[in-house]
Parts: structure tokens; C-alpha cells; sequence
């Protein structure tokens, strides 16, 4: 069966990420836009993922517990979980290895906490947007310990892109997933034997991708989602 997806969305949590971006906003979109599957990656950070699942459980939307982590090399990389609390706990670790900087929402834009009926819980303190001081390796390795997998995200774009940060796809860590921004070109080496993501990035609601990319899944599920991206291609 084939599924509508984007699997990079930023919440209102990102510090860059619209303050519109609020859960019950996306998933909404998600849902006129005609997505069946969402995974909303916050940058270093999980915590509004739990009312996120209340609403896509709502919706009949899959909802894939992600994060976006942005290693010691200053790469991102996402990270997709079994279910939202094993991606909170992966949160907490993560903060534990972010500066101990606070963030200043004047400059970098706020970090909002929300509840499933879209209400500001709360505001997280820690600067976000840093990089931690995992390096890419043991980012992957790390990801993995907690059941997820890693996948380098928009790895032909900016500055935090793999390729365009490292100008190579290395040996290790081993990846059998990468992300791919559709509107450059990419080289065909580091795609060959992994599958591809294509999704939108989202920090505005009117950014979240149309229905233009499907993923072929056994099942609508989180576990069968992550199969797939386990399995070598």
C-alpha cells in the first residue's frame, strides 16, 4: 500500500519554526493537504510530540515521533522513534549534551510547549538551535540504542546538509536512509542501495508538503515505517 508522507516538520518548538506551527495547526493541514503519515522533528528536542499524538490519534493521521539533532560536525540529522515517550526520553538525553546556554527568544524566536488543545504549556529554556556535542557517529549510534533509526536529513542543502557539510557520504555510520531536498540536485553515489526521503522541512503551515510523496508500507505503522527505513535497499 502507498502513503501520502513528510516526515520533516518543524513544530512551534523550533525556535525557527512559526509560532502558527502549533500541533492541532499541522496535523490539520496535514489532513486537507490529503498526508497520511506525519512525523513532526523538532530541532534537539521532543516535548511536543505527546500532544501531538492525542491529535493525530483524532485525525486517523500516523504520526511518527521525530527529531531533528544537530550534531558535533554542525549535520542534521533526523531521528525516527518507536513512540512519542521513547522520543521524549531521547530528548532529555539530547539536552544533556546541548551548550548550557539559554535560549533568547528576541533573537532566535520562542520555544513553545503545547497541549493537544493547542494552549502554551509551557517554554523551553535551552537553546535549541545549537549543535551538541554528539558527533555523527555516536549521534547514529545513539538513535539507534533507543530503537530509532537515523537518517542524514536534506543531505544536498545549507550548510547542516552531510554532503554539503562533510562533501562526502562516510564510510560510518552506515545509513540505509538518507533525505533528499527535491529542489537541488544531488549526486547519485550516496543514494545508491538506500532509500529516500523527500519531505518538506516545514517551519510555516503553507510549506507542509502537498501529496506528491508516498512511501509503499506493508501496514499504516510506525513499526513497518521503520523497517522499511532499516532495510538495505
Amino acid at each position: 500500500m502507498n502513503f501520502f508522507a513528510d516526515l520533516h516538520i518543524h513544530s512551534c518548538l523550533s525556535p525557527c519554526g512559526d509560532n502558527e506551527m502549533t500541533p492541532g495547526n499541522i496535523l490539520g493541514m496535514a489532513v486537507v493537504k490529503g498526508l497520511e503519515i506525519v512525523a513532526i522533528s523538532d530541532h534537539n528536542a521532543a516535548r511536543n510530540l505527546p500532544a501531538a499524538q492525542k491529535i493525530a490519534d483524532a485525525y486517523g493521521l500516523l504520526l511518527v515521533p521525530a527529531m531533528e539533532i544537530t550534531t558535533s560536525e554542525e549535520v542534521h540529522m533526523l531521528g525516527y522513534f518507536p513512540d512519542v515517550p521513547t522520543a521524549v526520553e531521547f530528548g532529555k538525553l539530547v539536552k544533556e549534551h546541548l551548550p548550557p546556554k539559554k535560549n533568547k527568544p528576541a533573537f532566535f524566536g520562542e520555544q513553545l510547549v503545547m497541549n493537544e488543545d493547542d494552549q502554551v504549556i509551557d517554554t523551553e529554556d535551552a537553546l535549541l538551535i545549537g549543535a551538541t556535542d554528539m558527533c555523527l557517529e555516536e549521534c547514529a549510534e545513539k538513535v539507534r540504542s533507543f530503537g530509532g533509526v537515523p537518517v542524514p536529513a536534506h543531505i544536498n542543502r545549507g550548510s547542516n546538509g552531510l554532503l554539503v557539510n562533510l562533501g562526502m557520504m562516510p564510510d560510518q555510520p552506515t545509513f540505509t536512509t538518507v533525505e533528499v531536498w527535491r529542489h537541488l540536485p544531488c549526486p547519485l553515489e550516496p543514494l545508491e542501495n538506500r532509500h529516500v526521503l523527500h519531505s518538506s522541512d516545514a517551519h510555516y503551515l503553507g510549506d507542509i508538503q502537498e501529496p506528491e510523496f508516498s512511501l509503499r508500507l506493508p501496514e499504516k505503522s510506525v513499526s513497518a515505517l521503520l523497517d522499511w527505513m532499516r532495510a538495505q535497499k
